[in-house]
């Protein structure tokens, strides 16, 4: 197929931009003619703050562009990423206008709510959720802190939900969990709009070199792994857990470093290795001097190869977020390094960690000694007990979050949409 991919490029790189080119390059090995279309949020500096509050409302220039892209390399299908701000809806009419069938994909809860989480004052807020226009998000500044930029995010959504845009000129939405979209669905979404396609997770090595080193097993093949694996444990401990993520409220650093100052008493061996960087980073290392938590390292920011590399060696997870998440891609990642996860037993992470099977699923989410509870529980498993668990996270990445399989997946809600549109055209007459 000839696909044109959308996507605007936020101005601090996040997860939704990995996603973007790792499914871009997935379609172009399986063969697919792959044309993508970026704008990036550093060309906003450029816009005045009326220019910009009309381009995210409709850009005429985006819908200009796109229909001449659409046109001169012949789009089967139109993949829409993030859209927001100069992307703008436009993109959907422009698709419209010459009968390609969009897919997009939900990779936050922005046509919910202004602010894409969920989450405000440090808890999930659902106060827009369901409303026609999210008044509680313009009063609170949710989106980057300003009423009036909150008030056009909310104003576009009104708009375009009114115009029936989301519901007319959008073939099929990607959820990532069934989670994600029974909260679109209670909220007003078309379900049978929305399909289902988790992220998926690019592992370099065979995940079951964590499982080889934990057998004490070791083949050629596998020996400079396993020598990564061997060196890990030397500098962190032969016990350690991995925080994986941004350092920020809602991400939950401050809630595993809590955890560990109480796992710390029962299990003092066992260190706590954080990977990442973020506005609480600063906090999170007053918090550890402040608490003589010696057991916590920060080791900051990581090239992707090299945090698997450490997750492989590590005892666990951990994977404390506060909000709905639409995804968990750090799961994904430690369950192709055989790494069994304790998380938050709220929203997607619910659904993606099995209780007792791939790992812990903390609930309440928010109980400190629930958490200890469940980290202490794995660090106490036998080790034929620990090794089965180790097993069945990389059986789960196998079976549902590999490249082929999530290709796969792709390529039929591709076929879906397009057969969706062919019903709707006119009949061609003889």
């Amino acid at each position: 197929m000839n696909i044109a991919l959308l996507h605007n490029y936020y101005q601090q790189r996040g997860g939704e931009d990995s996603v973007f080119e790792a499914e871009m390059r997935a379609l172009q090995e399986r063969g697919h003619h792959v044309v993508p279309y970026i704008v990036h949020n550093d060309e906003v500096q450029s816009y005045s703050a009326a220019q910009l509050a009309v381009a995210t409302v409709y850009n005429r220039k985006s819908y200009t562009a796109l229909r001449s892209l659409f046109a001169a390399e012949n789009i089967d299908i139109v993949h829409c990423h993030n859209t927001l701000p100069l992307l703008s809806p436009s993109a959907y009419f422009a698709a419209q206008a010459m009968n390609i069938p969009v897919v997009q994909t939900l990779h936050n809860y922005r046509l919910l709510c202004p602010n894409a989480l969920f989450f405000r004052g440090g808890v999930v807020c659902e106060d827009c959720a369901g409303k026609f226009f999210a008044f509680p998000a313009v009063q609170h500044k949710c989106y980057r802190g300003s009423r009036t930029a909150s008030l056009a995010v909310a104003g576009t959504t009104a708009l375009h939900r009114a115009l029936g845009t989301y519901s007319h000129r959008v073939t099929r939405y990607i959820a990532l969990t069934e989670f994600a979209k029974a909260k679109f669905i209670a909220s007003g979404m078309n379900a049978g709009q929305i399909v289902v396609k988790p992220n998926f997770a690019e592992i370099s090595q065979a995940p079951h070199l964590g499982e080889a080193f934990f057998d004490n097993t070791s083949s050629a093949s596998n020996d400079e792994a396993l020598k990564q694996i061997r060196t890990h444990l030397a500098e962190f401990g032969s016990e350690y857990a991995v925080y994986l993520g941004r350092l920020s409220p809602e991400k939950g650093i401050m809630r595993a470093l809590e955890v560990w100052r109480e796992l710390a008493r029962s299990h003092p061996a066992c260190r706590l290795v954080v990977i990442g960087s973020g506005p609480l980073e600063e906090t999170a290392k007053d918090f550890c001097r402040a608490n003589n938590l010696h057991s916590v390292r920060f080791v900051g920011q990581k090239a992707p190869d090299d945090a698997l590399s450490i997750l492989r060696a590590a005892r666990f997870l951990i994977f404390p977020s506060q909000l709905y998440e639409t995804f968990g891609k750090a799961i994904v990642e430690s369950y192709a390094c055989g790494t069994p996860v304790v998380a938050s037993g709220l929203g997607a992470m619910a659904e993606i960690v099995r209780h007792g099977e791939t790992g812990f699923s903390v609930r309440p989410y928010d109980d400190v000694q629930e958490f200890v509870r469940c980290a202490a529980a794995l660090l106490n498993l036998p080790a034929a007990e620990y090794l089965a668990m180790r097993r069945r996270a990389v059986a789960e990445y196998e079976q549902h979050y590999t490249k082929d399989v999530n290709m796969q997946r792709l390529e039929e809600i591709y076929a879906d949409a397009l057969r969706a549109t062919e019903q709707r055209l006119p009949a061609k007459k003889s």
